[in-house]
């Protein structure tokens, strides 16, 4: 009989192992598909998220064949050589010195720069003269007066070429003294 009891006891520790076994397979089991249920339900319940499309200005869709051409590489070309511009400031001689670069991405703009250089140059030069000292001397009135550069020779090339064609003024030197 001992070794009967001997043998039940050896038993028994081996079935209880078997049961928390199970007991914890069964447990992963029901978390995973209890996760996996409620991925399943947020994706089925959850609306489809709309696609941002670009309108025209009719305010409709603009489709792949109505898009604009990609851009082309920028082409950078300096007014050389710098303008020079004088201020009487209270009785004394003030100068301005800037070197100026354009931003296209045309050839052909790039041209009609080269060709019309004395008017833009002149109607620079008459831009920059007219402007007061003290205001150049600050953040401000430069990024006004880069404003104004763009604006005066996009004039130019819409008169000459018939489009603007220069994207940036770009001051690469600017000395006052």
């Amino acid at each position: 009989m001992a070794e009967e009891e001997d043998k039940v006891t050896e038993e028994k520790p081996s079935g209880g192992k078997k049961k928390l076994i199970i007991f914890i397979v069964l447990a992963i089991v029901l978390i995973g598909a209890s996760i996996g249920g409620t991925l399943f339900a947020v994706k089925m319940l959850s609306p489809e998220p709309e696609v941002a499309q670009e309108l025209d200005e009719d305010g409709n869709p603009i489709t792949g064949a109505e898009e604009e051409e990609v851009k082309g590489p920028a082409i950078y070309f300096p007014l050389k050589p710098a303008l020079i511009v004088n201020y009487d400031v209270r009785g004394r001689q003030r100068f301005l010195q800037a070197e100026i670069s354009v931003m296209t991405r045309e050839e052909d703009v790039i041209n009609a720069v080269e060709i019309h250089m004395p008017m833009i140059r002149n109607n620079l030069i008459l831009l920059f003269s007219g402007q007061t000292y003290d205001e150049l001397q600050t953040d401000e009135g430069r990024e006004l007066l880069k404003q104004d550069s763009l604006k005066e020779l996009q004039n130019i090339m819409e008169q000459e070429i018939g489009k603007p064609g220069i994207e940036k003024i770009l001051f690469t030197n600017f000395v006052m003294q």
